[in-house]
């Protein structure tokens, strides 16, 4: 352990530890929001032990910031469970240093919440009261199941006008899947797209147009970036920095994809302007896709495959919120 301690105190002498982390996630192709919060977490770790390298600290004060972030801040499971995930993968893959299970950590506890579905009558009063480029992806999240950041980094060669399908790429757990394209919205795609084609040209004129590409494919591709099938399905309305580019490099400046946010703002508005009382978020057309399927008559395991669960078990909750109860029971109130 000291040999690994020591070694660990050369490694962050150069780069900077956090220039090690970023280096290692991007090396593992996680997500720029994954980095994002890795390093916040990193750095809220240090600030809480008065700024003391990570590597002359191991599992007892993971363990105690762990346990400080549920009893005294009382952060959500999730948020805890982010909190480890980063902690471990600063020792383990930074600084090799193998943390022995965190058996002493006072566990946020996680609410068992039923998912809030929205009815059909629902659903169409919400997409009612939206237009363009929003109304398109409400759809697209209620007629696939797919979750917003999957929408939202679509390519243009992921949409298969041929076969009615859409690819999903680097899914929950880095797995691709396979779902229905609505015929509904082949119509609407294709005219979208065919703005989203003239921006993209205009982006090319002005000596721009490149598109941020995944994994190692920059590199080995160094044009490919300014294809048309790489773009975005749904671009940003301005272009940005990149926010991957290094330290001390000129800043690249692409079009990214639309933000979340955005698509959250104006479902927000459409629920309150629907005058739907359910807390229902872009995230509620997933559930509602899934519930609507079961009651359609769709087998659970198509529906998983189309959600790309990796266990059926978390299909099944969905079960839980058919209209008729999970086996049909109808109240006996009813035959009175």
């Amino acid at each position: 352990m000291q040999n690994l301690l020591q070694s660990a105190v050369q490694n962050v002498e150069s780069p900077k530890l956090l220039e090690q982390v970023r280096g290692k996630i991007r090396l593992k192709h996680y997500s720029i929001r994954t980095e994002q919060a890795y390093l916040e977490w990193i750095k809220r770790f240090i600030l809480h032990f008065d700024k003391r390298h990570p590597s002359e600290m191991g599992s007892v004060e993971v363990e105690v910031f762990l346990t400080h972030l549920a009893v005294d801040r009382h952060v959500a499971a999730s948020t805890q469970n982010q909190a480890k995930s980063a902690l471990l993968f600063l020792y383990k893959e930074v600084l090799g240093v193998a943390l022995p299970w965190l058996d002493n950590v006072e566990q946020a506890k996680a609410p068992k919440r039923l998912p809030v579905v929205l009815t059909k009558a629902e659903v169409h009063a919400v997409l009612g009261r939206l237009t363009g480029t929003h109304w398109l992806v409400a759809s697209l999240l209620y007629g696939t199941g797919m979750r917003i950041l999957e929408a939202l980094r679509l390519r243009v060669k992921d949409i298969d006008f041929e076969r009615k399908e859409i690819l999903i790429r680097d899914g929950k757990g880095f797995k691709d899947r396979v779902t229905m394209l609505p015929l509904t919205l082949v119509e609407p795609l294709k005219t979208h797209l065919n703005r989203v084609k003239q921006l993209h040209q205009n982006d090319l004129n002005d000596g721009f147009g490149s598109v941020y590409m995944p994994q190692a494919l920059g590199l080995k591709f160094p044009y490919a970036g300014r294809d048309w099938v790489w773009q975005y399905v749904f671009p940003s309305g301005k272009l940005s920095h990149d926010p991957r580019t290094k330290d001390g490099d000129e800043p690249v400046i692409r079009r990214h994809h639309l933000q979340d946010q955005s698509v959250q703002r104006a479902m927000r508005q459409a629920v309150v302007d629907a005058e739907i009382t359910k807390p229902a978020t872009p995230h509620t057309f997933r559930h509602s896709f899934a519930t609507h399927l079961l009651e359609g008559g769709y087998d659970i395991r198509t529906v998983q495959e189309l959600l790309g669960h990796s266990d059926v078990s978390t299909t099944m909750i969905y079960t839980r919120v058919l209209n008729k109860g999970r086996w049909g029971v109808s109240s006996p109130l009813d035959a009175l």
